[in-house]
């Protein structure tokens, strides 16, 4: 039977002692744990995400089962994947491929792409003319006075109006509009100095703090390369 590559996303209290319970858990149905990685801390929560080697696939459910035996512990969602993901070394694999772009058009292409595979999105879009008009930049492509729809990624993408008003509807709040916010299934990242915003969007499992952080930095690169490009 082929080892199961599990990844297991657990609500637990943050109190001393809570990790390693679950984690003596996981190890009770011959789990290997191969890596942790702390999504949200707060309120005295914790959101982790444990990948998990396990021996036989079915031995899935007895490991949630033994999980939320741990007291104040709840598995928000449980995935077997091909491979693990390493966000600090996607991460870098991202940046790296948008410094490898050779136009502003090849940017927004490459960025949507990037942003899709790095978060596993079902889809994701960028949008010009979001912002205020004072940020303005000529020659960025933007239109002071309404969204545009420059690139998407993904074919689950919505139809280019139904993008354009998400995108007006996140600017309306600077919570959500900075990124640091906003509903389970979508995160926005802004690039401030081309009155753009950058949308992903996935169902199935919540975007968490720690992805829309990624989001936000990965939006900045771009943000700055923009600059450059348009510059040269």
């Amino acid at each position: 039977m082929a080892i199961a590559h599990v990844l297991v996303r657990v609500w637990l209290p943050d109190r001393p002692g809570a990790l390693g319970q679950v984690a003596s858990r996981i190890g009770s149905v011959r789990g290997d744990i191969v890596g942790v990685d702390v999504l949200e801390c707060d309120g005295g929560v914790a959101i982790d995400e444990f990948a998990v080697n396990l021996a036989d696939p079915e031995l899935v459910p007895m490991l949630v089962r033994e999980i939320e035996e741990v007291d104040g512990a709840s598995v928000e969602e449980v995935r077997v994947v091909n491979h693990f993901p390493d966000p600090r070394l996607d991460a870098l694999e991202s940046a790296t491929r948008l410094c490898q772009v050779g136009s502003v058009k090849e940017l927004h292409e490459a960025l949507v792409e990037q942003v899709r595979q790095e978060f596993l999105a079902e889809w994701s879009a960028l949008i010009v003319g979001v912002g205020p008009a004072e940020e303005h930049v000529p020659g960025n492509g933007a239109d002071a006075r309404e969204a545009r729809v420059v690139a998407t990624s993904g074919e689950a993408a919505p139809a280019a109006d139904h993008i354009e008003a998400l995108a007006l509807g996140v600017a309306a709040s600077p919570l959500v509009a900075s990124g640091a916010a906003g509903p389970e299934d979508l995160a926005a990242a802004p690039l401030s100095n081309h009155r753009s915003v950058l949308l992903a969007s996935r169902s199935g499992y919540a975007l968490r703090e720690r992805e829309r952080g990624q989001l936000i930095a990965l939006a900045r690169i771009a943000d700055r390369l923009w600059e450059l490009l348009a510059g040269a």
